[in-house]
């Protein structure tokens, strides 16, 4: 993504220019994760004319982090973290060679990424592990082991987990047979990272956790997502572009 691109991938507006022997690079990258402990990144470059439509001309790189002219610069998330950066590009120099793919096929090659990207597991799971550690404290605990609600809350939890875990493999079985199900990715991402939202609040009206409270290790795990889940819905394309892909999918715009 780009500071003025948002959710649109294809309006970005860093270019690559053809020179001897590569490209030269410049522009800016914003939420690129962990780029700050990483030696290479993928990006997306705008190398065609004017003349061509916005879908068209756009090419993959594998950029050296550590070349010439590039700056980064950490982004502080609520929860203290800095997992995510902006990578400004000033003349980078990359050579032909690190060209991925095909120049001018870099919307094919970043939509095809992007269908594995949302129906993967990490689009469904980012809350789980919360699931699993507030099972085994309420397990632990006399006034909810037996409790048939918590059994009830606790098993929708994992049901809904089961499902998204079948329709994440069902996609990635499309993709071994040469299909694109990117309304189906569209889909899984658009349910799971619901589900991944909706599990700190579930846990914590199973629990009866007072908010604030960071007592134990299921409380901190429980802290933590509170602060992080408003972002699962934003990494991969927002819930208002799935949603937009999902009903020109099946007819409706």
């Amino acid at each position: 993504s780009e500071p003025d691109a948002g959710s649109d991938l294809a309006s970005v507006r860093s270019r690559a220019v053809k020179v001897d022997g590569g490209w030269r690079l410049d522009g800016r990258k914003i939420w690129t994760t962990n780029a700050h402990r990483s030696d290479f990144m993928i990006a997306l470059f705008r190398t065609g004319g004017p003349e061509e439509t916005r879908h068209l001309g756009l090419s993959q790189f594998l950029v050296d982090l550590r070349s010439s002219g590039i700056s980064i610069r950490p982004i502080r998330d609520l929860t203290g973290e800095e997992d995510f950066n902006e990578v400004v590009f000033d003349s980078v120099f990359v050579p032909d060679a690190m060209l991925v793919g095909e120049a001018g096929n870099g919307w094919n090659q970043v939509t095809g990424e992007l269908t594995l990207e949302r129906a993967g597991p990490e689009r469904y799971l980012t809350s789980f592990a919360l699931v699993a550690e507030a099972a085994w404290a309420a397990s632990n605990d006399p006034a909810l082991a037996d409790n048939a609600a918590t059994a009830e809350g606790f098993g929708r939890l994992v049901a809904h987990h089961a499902t998204l875990r079948q329709m994440s493999l069902a996609v990635a079985g499309m993709l071994q047979d040469g299909q694109d199900p990117a309304i189906e990715a569209a889909v899984v991402k658009d349910l799971g990272n619901s589900l991944e939202q909706h599990v700190p609040e579930a846990v914590r009206e199973l629990l009866d956790a007072p908010p604030g409270t960071i007592d134990t290790p299921v409380q901190r795990m429980l802290a933590f997502l509170i602060q992080a889940a408003p972002s699962f819905s934003l990494r991969g394309g927002t819930r208002e572009v799935l949603r937009g892909i999902i009903a020109r999918g099946l007819g409706l715009r």
